[in-house]
């Protein structure tokens, strides 16, 4: 299901970032609910690019993994996980091959392959 405002729109997500503390579930939904509802950069396009985020970061293990959410989320805005998939190999120019090799590890746990 594509939203208009992947975080906003969400209700499963928010309640996500809740379950991590509520002070930072709420401070994460109103302050990424304002920049995922800036108008000029589509919903997947943003899902995509917070992929990308995270291969730098390395943010793609552990609870709360914002990894594995914002795929989902990707997931839900319309991204095919062959996009997905061809993001990573890209991003092995850019962000390392070491990274990638994780979040394609974490993809397979989160996709069940």
């Amino acid at each position: 299901m594509e939203y208009k405002n992947a975080v906003l729109d969400d209700q499963n997500l928010q309640e996500g970032l809740k379950s991590i503390n509520p002070k930072f579930g709420d401070f994460c939904t109103r302050v990424a609910g304002e920049a995922w509802g800036l108008p000029l950069i589509d919903q997947k396009t943003k899902a995509l690019i917070t992929i990308a985020v995270d291969v730098v970061n390395q943010d793609q293990v552990g609870p709360g993994s914002p990894f594995a959410a914002h795929v989902n989320m990707a997931l839900k805005q319309g991204a095919t996980v062959a996009e997905i998939e061809e993001l990573l190999l890209f991003m092995c120019v850019y962000g390392g091959f070491n990274k990638v090799a994780g979040c394609f590890g974490a993809l397979n746990e989160i996709l069940g392959s």
